[in-house]
């Protein structure tokens, strides 16, 4: 019976424990072992693997709480052994034995440790858990592999050879489709850069006219706006002059004063020959920035002839327009010589070579024939080239069409200077 709980100083009188000896299998007794699956029997080896999982999960469910149980029954145990064999150990403990039972022997052997139990039952647990996993182990490799018929491994073999040759086939449709798209839209852009090289060379044709002038002098140059950015330029040069004869076709009707129908700037020198009608200013011509006033009158909006003559000894000039020697002077710029390598612009007066255009002294009009000489032509000369009986490009700056170029929107279109001028008449 239960009595006091153990380490009381003093029991109540009858106060005793009746210790009886366990037998050795008391431990192994609750703890029964699964029977272990036999191989081969009339169940498939899945079945038998699963019924064996079932039951080795049921058994360690109940060892829990047969664990639970015992370890109540073994605190009780260790406090009632401890009493029992008091200070002395054994001999004390066969004293009370004797005294107590009166010979009889209640006790019997002492029971097992009880930590040698609880070691034996979780010796026990981890044994069936070991089989446990083991067995779970075997089931999931048996079922992912050996289990499955052969004809299921098969039938799975050709659907993922099926999928990888669907990939297969996408990914060749796909490069294909990026193939032909590349080569289109490569057909597509050279199309349309050749509809765009016809479109601009079809514009250029209009703005000129004729895609090519009937002779290479026939075409004049039009700067229809006062602006600092319309013009043309030469692109030969000069050399070295001592003498020179300037001639050119133009018509304007701009006020106050047509601008400038060329200048020729070198370096050091921007104004080294400059025709020009700046506001109410008569026409002027400038040579190394000497200046001479002549007596010109070309601002009617009709086609005029002007040619002007210079040599530098004496600085002696003349102006010529419609074929007549209209004036001439002398001392203008005289023993200097025409610096070579400058920039000829036509319709702007420069500031610097080639640039620092005023708008306020830009040629508004149109302008054809620009030739320049390297000698004084003679006045029967000039006035066949003012008459159309004669053409006489200039042996220094000729007027052809390769040599004249235009910018900022100044255009070339196709004239025969002479027959426009009939109709100005």
């Amino acid at each position: 019976g239960r009595g006091s709980p153990a380490g009381e100083q003093e029991s109540p009188p009858g106060s005793r424990f009746v210790c009886t000896s366990l037998p050795l299998d008391a431990a192994g007794s609750g703890c029964p072992l699964p029977p272990v699956p036999m191989q081969g029997g009339a169940l498939p080896p899945e079945e038998e693997l699963k019924a064996t999982v079932l039951q080795l999960r049921e058994t360690v469910l109940q060892q829990k709480e047969t664990i639970g149980s015992q370890r109540e029954a073994i605190r009780e145990l260790t406090g009632k052994l401890s009493r029992c064999e008091g200070a002395d150990g054994k001999s004390a403990a066969g004293a009370w034995k004797n005294e107590v039972g009166k010979g009889k022997d209640t006790m019997g052997d002492l029971p097992r440790d009880p930590a040698q139990v609880i070691d034996q039952l979780s010796r026990t647990m981890q044994t069936l858990k070991d089989r446990l996993e083991s067995l779970e182990h075997q089931l999931r490799a048996n079922v992912s592999y050996a289990a499955l018929p052969s004809d299921l491994r098969e039938m799975l073999q050709r659907r993922l050879g099926d999928l990888e040759r669907q990939l297969l086939s996408k990914v060749a449709e796909l490069e294909d489709e990026k193939s032909l798209l590349h080569n289109e839209t490569s057909a597509h852009r050279q199309k349309t850069e050749t509809a765009l090289n016809a479109l601009l060379e079809r514009v250029s044709e209009l703005e000129k006219g004729n895609s090519a002038f009937k002779s290479p002098d026939e075409f004049k140059v039009s700067l229809p706006l006062r602006t600092n950015y319309l013009y043309g330029k030469i692109k030969k040069t000069l050399p070295e002059l001592y003498a020179f004869t300037v001639c050119l076709w133009l018509r304007s009707s701009a006020s106050p004063g047509i601008g400038t129908p060329f200048s020729y700037a070198v370096p050091g020198q921007a104004n080294e020959i400059v025709l020009i009608e700046w506001g109410n200013n008569p026409i002027e011509l400038l040579i190394n920035d000497k200046v001479a006033q002549l007596p010109l009158f070309i601002s009617d909006g009709k086609w005029h002839h002007i040619c002007i003559t210079w040599t530098t000894r004496d600085g002696m000039w003349e102006a010529f327009q419609d074929g007549e020697k209209l004036g001439t002077g002398e001392n203008l710029a005289p023993w200097h010589p025409i610096k070579p390598g400058g920039v000829l612009i036509l319709g702007q007066e420069q500031d610097t070579v080639g640039g620092r255009f005023d708008a306020t002294q830009a040629f508004v009009g149109e302008m054809s024939q620009f030739n320049i000489w390297d000698r004084v032509l003679k006045a029967q000369d000039i006035m066949n080239i003012a008459n159309c009986s004669i053409n006489m490009p200039g042996n220094i700056i000729p007027w052809v069409d390769n040599n004249v170029d235009v910018f900022g929107g100044a255009t070339k279109w196709p004239v025969e200077t002479c027959e426009e001028r009939l109709l100005d008449l």
